[in-house]
């Protein structure tokens, strides 16, 4: 496959035992084959890890339907995983899908917010954006003018039934952002008040464990 890696492919002989999938959407420079280390806390699921190839949202959010279309009339149940950028692209790809529910880690809810301060930290206007097209401001970031035009002219829409985990010290998405998304969306959140945006010491790991384990339970 070149769009969708598969984590803990089962025996297809199974099919009347196992009946619902998982999707991993990653992040920023993420890597589908990271599906693999929540093959773990999903017992009765088949795994697959999304790897969508470009992080602009028009051509990710094709490869994001795609792969869901190859796979969706395979199960009965489809939930989905997003960590952080690919929750947003997961909200702008599948708000009209068939989804069980979504279960979302230090997700990136309003994607036009987080433009206009990385505009506003940078200096940039909004008229200068428009006129340069592309800005590169450091970090390996680039602000595009297309690509807020495209946020703007896509609003989410978003009713499935969602789970949240937020890191208290997450210095990438505002806690007012995701308690305004909670509030609008009915979604469940947990808070992990010492997590960062990037989930990756043991303890963060161990609770983002825990967490997902009893989401998928409930």
């Amino acid at each position: 496959m070149t769009e969708v890696g598969v984590s803990g492919r089962r025996n297809p002989l199974e099919r009347d035992i196992l009946d619902k999938a998982a999707l991993y959407i990653h992040g920023k420079n993420g890597d589908y084959l990271e599906a693999g280390q929540y093959k773990k806390n999903c017992p009765g699921f088949d795994m697959f890890g999304i790897d969508y190839r470009v992080d602009l949202p028009w051509i990710a959010c094709e490869q994001i339907q795609a792969a869901y279309d190859r796979i969706r009339g395979r199960y009965d149940r489809l939930y989905v995983i997003a960590n952080s950028v690919g929750a947003y692209f997961t909200m702008a790809s599948l708000w009209d899908r068939n989804i069980e529910k979504a279960l979302f880690i230090s997700p990136v809810l309003d994607m036009e917010q987080l433009i206009r301060g990385m505009m506003d930290r940078a200096g940039i206007s909004e008229a200068g954006l428009r006129e340069k097209k592309e800005i590169r401001i450091g970090f390996g970031e680039t602000l595009s003018w297309e690509y807020l035009c495209f946020v703007r002219e896509h609003p989410i829409t978003w009713d499935i039934p969602t789970e949240i985990l937020y890191g208290g010290d997450d210095d990438l998405v505002p806690r007012q952002t995701v308690d305004r998304f909670v509030h609008d969306h009915k979604a469940g959140l947990t808070v992990m008040e010492k997590g960062e945006h990037w989930f990756h010491t043991d303890g963060q790991i161990a609770f983002l464990n825990d967490w997902m384990r009893t989401a998928f339970i409930a």
